[in-house]
């Protein structure tokens, strides 16, 4: 459904170490930067991407919004969780495990990155 998902950051040393962590706990390569600066993590059906907003404003979080990452199990789940809280990232909400929700059981994680962006990794147990 998405070609890419791209959120603003006001550090990008700072997202770069802790994103680099975090994705890499899942599979993924560390970023790629581009002239702008901006950060690119590329999977085969999508971009996730980080970058100082364009108009020099200072990046905010989405009240109300989550950017949700699929995981291939809970021990990765856990992983990426860790990795997070390792390199700059808050745990938030309740710690990572199973919860029942309308779309069947699912083991997962949330965190706050250091720009305050809400992110989950969810895999979906059978």
């Amino acid at each position: 459904m998405f070609s890419h998902v791209m959120i603003g950051a006001n550090d990008i040393d700072a997202s770069r170490k802790f994103y680099d962590a975090v994705l890499g706990a899942i599979g993924y390569s560390a970023g790629v930067t581009d002239e702008k600066g901006r950060i690119f993590y590329l999977s085969p059906t999508g971009v996730f991407a980080v970058t100082k907003p364009i108009n020099g404003a200072s990046a905010t979080a989405a009240n109300g919004g989550t950017i949700g990452f699929a995981v291939k199990d809970p021990a990765s789940v856990d992983a990426w969780h860790a990795a997070g809280v390792a390199n700059g990232g808050t745990s938030i909400e309740d710690p990572p495990g199973v919860r029942d929700g309308g779309f069947g059981k699912m083991y997962l994680a949330y965190l706050r990155d250091p720009s305050g962006n809400k992110l989950c990794a969810l895999h979906r147990m059978g």
